[in-house]
C-alpha cells in the first residue's frame, strides 16, 4: 500500500495528530522493509513521523493551557491567563489561541504584541471581524489590514463565495469602520453585502446619520437574524436621541426575551428608563457592567447618566473607564447624532464632562488623546474644536479645527451646527444660515431644521424659525428639542416672554381631595 506524503500533511494541517502519526509510522515501516527505497525518501518519511509526534504531544499541551487560559479569562484574571497563553509555543498556536492572546494582550496594555497577534490571526483566515475591528481600532491603517487578506484563488481556482467579490467586499467593510468607527455599520456591512446597492446607500448615509443609514437596514439585519442582540445596546442610544420612544421599548422587549443575560439587554433597559427614572436607569447600567467588566456602553452610558444628574466627577471616572477599556471616540465625546444641537439633550462623554467641570486643560488633553487615536477622523477634530469654543479667545482655534473636520469629512453634519453656532455667537448670523441651508440641500435632517430655527428665532425671523421647526417635527414628530423649540416660539409671537414662569407654577396648591379624585378617575 502506497500512503501519499501529502494526505498525511493533510492530517497535520487540519490538527488530526493521531491518524497522521499511524499513517507516518506505516510509512516508515514500509520504506524501511523496503531496499530500494531511496535514503533521501526515508528521512522525508521520519520526518514526517516526527513531526505527528511532536505535534500530538506539543498541541495536547497547549489545548490543556489553553484551556486553563480560558477559564482565568472568563474570571476576567488576565495576567494568569496570559502566563498560560505565553507557555504555549508559536507553532503550537491554533487561530482559536492567536485571538485570545490579541485580547489578553490588549487587555494588558501590551498593544504591539496584541497587534501582530491579531495580523496572524488574519494571515490564517481573513474572515475574522474581531480581528479586523479589533486592529482598527488599535490605529493599524486599513491598507496595512488590508494587505493581511488573500489575493490569489483557492485551489478550484476561483475566488471564495464567488457569488460576490469577497476581496472587495472585505475592503469597503474596512474602510467603511476604519472611517467611522462605527460598530453597527460594520454590522450590517458584514451582513448584508450581497446586496451592493444597499450597502453603498449605507457607507453614504453614514457621513450624514447614524440613525437614519441603520435604520435602512435594520429590517434586513434583523430578518436574517431575528435574535441579534450585538452592539443593539448602541443603536438602543440611538434611538433615544431620536426620540423614537415607540421602537426602543419594542427593541428592550426582543433583547429580554432573547436573552436576558446580556449586557446589551441592560444597557438597553437603562436608556429606556432615563426618562423615567435616572437612579433607575442607573442601576441597570451598573448591572451590565457587572454581567460583564468590559462592556464599554456600560460606562458610557452610566457616565452620561452621572453627566445629566449633575455629578461631572462621578461621570469622568464612568468614562475613563470606558476610555481605558477601548480608546475610541465614543468615550471621549458626546455620543451625538451628527446635527443634533450640542446643548440639547445629548450624552455627552469625557471632555464635555471635563467642560462641565470647568477643566479646559483636562478636557483640551482628554480632546488631542482622541485625536492621537484617531488622526483620521473629523469627529475627532470637531472634539478639539467644542475645547476650544468653550471660551471666547479659543474661538478662531475652534473655527479652524471645525473647517478641517469639514474639509476632511464634507457630510458632518455636527461640524456643521458647530462652525454655525459659532457665527451665531460672533454675531454672523448670515454666514450661519447660508452654511446650513447649503447641507439642507443635500440632507432632510430634522436636527439641520432645528439649528436653523435657532438661528433664525436669534435675529427675530419667527416666520422662517416657525417654518422649520414644523419642517422638523414632520420628519421626526417624537423630536423633543422640535417640541420644546415650537412651544417657546409660539410665546414668542405671542408677545410672551419664554423664560417667564407659568402662572400655573405660581399658583400651585395642594389639592390631596383632587389628587385622590383623579387617581380614582385614571
Amino acid at each position: 500500500m502506497d500512503v501519499p506524503k501529502d494526505q498525511i500533511s493533510t492530517l497535520l494541517d487540519h490538527g488530526l495528530y493521531t491518524s497522521a502519526q499511524f499513517l507516518a509510522c506505516f510509512l516508515v515501516s514500509s520504506s524501511t522493509v523496503n531496499a530500494e527505497t531511496s535514503p533521501h525518501v526515508k528521512a522525508e518519511n521520519l520526518v514526517l513521523l516526527a513531526d505527528a509526534l511532536f505535534r500530538e504531544r506539543e498541541f495536547r499541551r497547549a489545548i490543556v493551557k489553553f484551556k486553563i487560559a480560558s477559564c482565568h479569562y472568563s474570571l476576567n484574571e488576565n495576567r494568569a491567563a496570559l502566563v498560560e497563553m505565553e507557555g504555549i509555543p508559536n507553532k503550537a498556536r491554533n487561530l482559536q489561541m492567536n485571538l485570545m492572546m490579541g485580547k489578553l494582550y490588549r487587555n494588558s496594555r501590551h498593544t504591539r504584541s496584541s497587534i501582530a497577534c491579531y495580523k496572524e490571526c488574519l494571515r490564517h483566515c481573513p474572515y475574522v471581524i474581531e480581528a479586523i475591528m479589533a486592529l482598527a481600532e488599535l490605529g493599524v491603517a486599513s491598507k496595512d489590514i488590508i494587505s493581511l487578506f488573500p489575493q490569489t484563488p483557492n485551489r478550484s481556482g476561483r475566488p471564495p463565495f464567488d457569488h460576490f467579490d469577497s476581496s472587495r467586499w472585505l475592503h469597503d467593510a474596512v474602510l467603511c469602520f476604519i472611517n467611522t468607527f462605527d460598530h453597527l455599520f460594520f454590522l450590517c456591512s458584514v451582513m448584508l453585502r450581497p446586496s451592493v446597492a444597499l450597502f453603498q446607500m449605507i457607507t453614504k448615509k453614514i457621513t450624514s446619520s447614524c440613525l437614519k443609514g441603520f435604520k435602512l437596514c435594520e429590517p434586513e439585519v434583523r430578518s436574517i437574524d431575528p435574535y441579534i442582540v450585538t452592539y443593539m445596546d448602541e443603536y438602543a442610544m440611538l434611538l433615544k436621541i431620536k426620540s423614537e420612544h415607540s421602537k426602543l421599548h419594542k427593541l428592550v422587549h426582543d433583547l429580554l426575551n432573547t436573552d436576558p443575560t446580556r449586557p446589551e439587554a441592560f444597557v438597553a433597559l437603562s436608556v429606556l428608563w432615563e426618562r423615567k427614572d435616572e437612579r433607575g436607569a442607573l442601576s441597570y447600567a451598573e448591572k451590565s457592567i457587572r454581567i460583564d467588566e468590559r462592556h464599554i456602553p456600560g460606562y458610557i452610558m452610566k457616565g452620561n447618566l452621572f453627566l445629566s444628574m449633575n455629578q461631572p466627577q462621578a461621570a469622568v471616572v464612568a468614562f475613563r473607564g470606558a476610555q481605558e477599556l477601548r480608546p475610541d471616540l465614543r468615550s471621549y465625546q458626546e455620543t451625538e447624532e451628527p446635527g443634533v444641537i450640542r446643548n440639547s439633550c445629548l450624552l455627552p462623554g469625557l471632555v464635555h464632562s471635563y467642560l462641565a467641570l470647568s477643566k479646559i486643560k483636562e478636557a483640551l488633553h482628554a480632546a488631542r488623546e482622541a485625536m492621537k487615536a484617531m488622526p483620521q477622523s473629523a469627529k475627532a477634530l470637531k472634539l478639539v474644536g467644542d475645547v476650544h469654543a468653550s471660551n471666547s479667545g479659543g474661538r478662531e482655534k475652534a473655527k479652524k479645527f471645525y473647517e478641517s473636520a469639514l474639509r476632511l469629512e464634507p457630510g458632518y453634519l455636527g461640524a456643521a451646527s458647530a462652525l454655525a453656532e459659532l457665527h451665531v455667537i460672533e454675531g454672523r448670523n448670515g454666514d450661519a444660515v447660508s452654511l446650513l441651508e447649503r447641507y439642507l440641500k443635500d440632507w432632510a435632517d430634522d436636527s439641520l431644521h432645528i439649528k436653523l430655527a435657532q438661528v433664525f428665532a436669534a435675529t427675530n425671523m419667527l416666520q422662517d424659525a416657525l417654518s422649520h421647526y414644523q419642517a422638523a417635527l414632520r420628519i421626526n414628530p417624537q423630536n423633543e428639542a422640535a417640541k420644546k423649540g415650537l412651544e417657546r416660539l409660539e410665546k414668542q409671537m405671542k408677545g410672551v416672554d419664554p423664560d417667564a414662569p407659568e402662572e400655573d407654577e405660581e399658583n400651585e396648591v395642594e389639592d390631596a381631595d383632587g389628587d385622590q379624585i383623579e387617581t380614582e378617575l385614571l
